[in-house]
């Protein structure tokens, strides 16, 4: 875990790439827990028999589920220390590269785009990139904004 100590620590690492997380295995457990959550229940996600005769073989996660879970794979990556609040502010792109199949582990690497002073804090921009273990390419590629207020 990268600490980042105040503003002008945050700001200098504008630009880095800070590092990964751990890796999360993705179960049918949290997909149909995902899936009674946002009403989502596509057989694709919650049908393991149906699924494993449909293209992936296999039950994959939602989309939606694996940027979710970009919150806690980032907040082991780094935190900043001396902010007063964050908030989730958006994101300006999302892609899902490929699948993540039940059973795979995931995890996010983090490189801070942008940092810019505002008049409501410090808005920060994340590149964050959710990789599955043995994958060639990545489950998901999502710029995200937050906003710090120190």
């Amino acid at each position: 875990m990268r600490i980042l100590n105040g503003a002008d620590e945050l700001k200098a690492a504008e630009g880095t790439h800070l590092g990964y997380s751990d890796w999360v295995e993705i179960d049918q457990a949290r997909i149909d827990k995902f899936a009674d959550a946002t009403g989502d229940h596509q057989w694709i996600h919650v049908d393991p028999e149906r699924a494993a005769s449909g293209p992936f073989g296999a039950t994959i996660a939602h989309g939606y589920l694996t940027l979710s879970l970009i919150p806690m794979l980032s907040w082991q990556v780094y935190k900043v220390e001396g902010n007063t609040m964050g908030i989730n502010y958006g994101s300006n792109k999302v892609r899902f590269p490929s699948t993540v199949p039940v059973g795979s582990r995931v995890r996010a690497g983090v490189e801070i785009v942008s940092v810019t002073e505002t008049a409501a804090g410090y808005q920060v921009i994340n590149r964050v990139t959710v990789e599955r273990e043995g994958g060639d390419k990545p489950a998901c590629v999502a710029e995200t904004v937050s906003v710090l207020a120190f």
